[in-house]
């Protein structure tokens, strides 16, 4: 395939893979797409052992790097708060009912956690902020990625220049029209139009709306379809509604090289399109993940609703890791409650993959797709 998206990142496929799993992002770049790592979990010194993976496995190929610095939070106008003012800032009834739902859910402690929930009291910044994305970046843009993208609004002006004064290209995730013409006056590269059916933070207008509003809006700058998108045939739907390539997060959750937790893979496979809720309860900002205990307990009108972005990730971060240890065990309250980021397409991930195969199966059925169109078409 050749067009304005495949060349400006020398790719043969526009198929965009996020994925926190440097096994995915290599399959993807190595089959002819282009994996991007998503580092916003990552340490410093574990985001440049797996980019120097990355690097070592696929050569030359290209691939990205997905940061996230959302415009308004806790501190933002500070460039964030530090663990220990967040942790100050958290209302003792978040804390009692976190601890609450973990006490009704049995769910054990963590042994080799001795201090408790908030052992991570410290004077380090907040995750997803911009005192934490700033380190990242420069290490990022001490190797090869060709593309940094910020996945919660438009990117800090700070990483636009230092991008591009590396040399690569700066794409940027949008929910709404304005928002990437806003991310194009700031000089992004490539705009990902996102829509309500993606999973992890989303907004609230559907692919199918929102990529023809978004192409429209930002001139001939490319833009990617997301939201929705697992196979061949929406592949074909996002470029007839003017997308240049895809950009594709929940499909690599069941794949064969996939990182995701055992139990919550399996949830995946057998779930439907329907199973899945946006949720404030794991990161105070709307993300699209699997339902599970864990939402219904925050939905849940007569208790303390989640906090915001950084606070709500600050408190549940035990909880979380106290929740996976757990989760292992068939039938336990920690099963129950075991969920992750994957989008409304989960309910066509029905079967474990090799990554390879998910990308030439999408290839194989955007071309059937694409000829069916053509054959209807009146000579």
């Amino acid at each position: 395939m050749k067009n304005d998206v495949t060349n400006m990142f020398n790719i043969d496929l526009p198929i965009f893979a996020f994925s926190h799993c440097r096994d995915v992002v290599a399959a993807v770049s190595k089959a002819g797409g282009l994996g991007v790592l998503g580092a916003v979990g990552h340490t410093p010194k574990g985001l440049e052992t797996d980019l120097q993976w990355i690097e070592n496995e696929i050569g030359e190929k290209p691939y990205g790097v997905d940061l996230i610095v959302p415009a308004k939070y806790a501190g933002s106008d500070d460039g964030g708060l530090t663990v220990k003012q967040i942790v100050e800032m958290i209302p003792k009834e978040h804390i009692e009912y976190v601890n609450q739902i973990l006490e009704s859910y049995d769910v054990p402690p963590l042994t080799d956690n001795p201090k408790g929930q908030f052992d991570i009291l410290n004077e380090k910044a907040a995750p997803m902020s911009a005192s934490t994305a700033a380190p990242q970046l420069e290490i990022a843009l001490a190797h090869k990625p060709t593309l940094i993208v910020n996945a919660l609004g438009p990117p800090p002006q700070f990483m636009i220049e230092k991008t591009k004064e590396a040399g690569k290209k700066v794409g940027a995730l949008a929910g709404k029209a304005q928002h990437a013409q806003r991310h194009v006056n700031a000089g992004v590269d490539i705009i990902i139009a996102q829509g309500y059916e993606a999973g992890g933070h989303t907004g609230e207008i559907g692919s199918m709306v929102l990529i023809p509003e978004i192409v429209d809006a930002v001139g001939e700058v490319p833009v990617l379809g997301a939201g929705g998108i697992g196979g061949g045939r929406q592949m074909a739907a996002a470029m007839a509604l003017g997308a240049q390539g895809v950009w594709c997060g929940s499909v690599w959750l069941t794949t064969e090289e996939a990182e995701t937790h055992p139990v919550v893979k399996e949830k995946m496979l057998s779930a439907t399109s329907s199973d899945t809720i946006r949720s404030k309860s794991r990161t105070g900002k709307p993300a699209r993940q699997l339902k599970s205990s864990w939402t219904d307990e925050w939905e849940n009108p007569e208790t303390p609703m989640p906090l915001g972005m950084p606070l709500q990730p600050i408190l549940i971060n035990e909880a979380i890791a106290r929740i996976d240890r757990a989760a292992h065990r068939e039938g336990s309250g920690a099963e129950k409650l075991a969920n992750y980021f994957v989008g409304q397409i989960v309910g066509t991930m029905n079967k474990t993959k090799p990554t390879s195969q998910v990308v030439y199966e999408m290839v194989e059925e955007f071309i059937e797709a694409t000829e069916s169109i053509a054959s209807q078409l009146e000579e």
